[in-house]
């Protein structure tokens, strides 16, 4: 993950977030009326938001992201979910830090995605960077969407908002691996995940 590009995405999510404010078509009423940080759609069950406005979600159009509904997480959302603490050692510097934020799976309820669910996760970064995982794999690692490194809030620009991550230490499938081959399947800066049938 060292070798991709981190493009000038935070102005326009910024700008996203401005513009979500005063949109004609903004979300239903049960969805937060503060920025949404991760956007989940596809196969789920509980969505607070309508389809993809290609006015207002230009980054998601640019990435080629559409749906007639989703599921919208704000800060308050994320932070009211329990928390997990992992501490991998991260490829930027060797060194254990400590990443702390929900569940996956935690995320994905919130959605109507049940676990055990034979589904496909398309996990995609602001700069466009995506992997593909299934649920059951998210579950077995563990995989948290972390909000926090080191007691502090990541930031967009640096691994967040959010970074859907494992702790590669005690995985059997990563934990041999030399450091920056362990986290592929780890997009930082993760701002949408598609729930797609398996």
């Amino acid at each position: 993950m060292n070798k991709r590009k981190f493009v000038a995405a935070g102005a326009s999510v910024i700008g996203l977030w401005a513009a979500s404010d005063t949109s004609p078509a903004a979300p239903k009423a049960n969805a937060s009326p503060n920025p949404a940080l991760l956007t989940i759609s596809g196969v789920i069950t509980q969505p607070n938001r309508g389809a993809l406005d290609a006015t207002i979600d230009q980054m998601m159009g640019k990435h080629g992201i559409q749906f007639d509904k989703a599921h919208a997480l704000d800060a308050a959302a994320l932070q009211r979910m329990p928390a997990v603490t992992i501490k991998p050692t991260l490829e930027y510097d060797s060194k254990p830090h400590t990443l702390k934020g929900p569940l996956l799976t935690t995320v994905l309820a919130a959605a109507g995605v049940a676990a055990g669910s034979p589904v496909q996760l398309v996990l995609r970064a602001v700069d466009g960077y995506n992997v593909t995982i299934s649920l059951a794999d998210a579950q077995t690692y563990r995989m948290i969407v972390a909000t926090h490194i080191d007691g502090q809030p990541m930031a967009l620009g640096g691994l967040g908002p959010q970074w859907a991550v494992y702790d590669a230490d005690v995985l059997p499938a990563f934990k041999d691996k030399p450091v920056k081959e362990r986290f592929g399947l780890c997009p930082w800066g993760l701002y949408h995940i598609e729930v797609k049938k398996a």
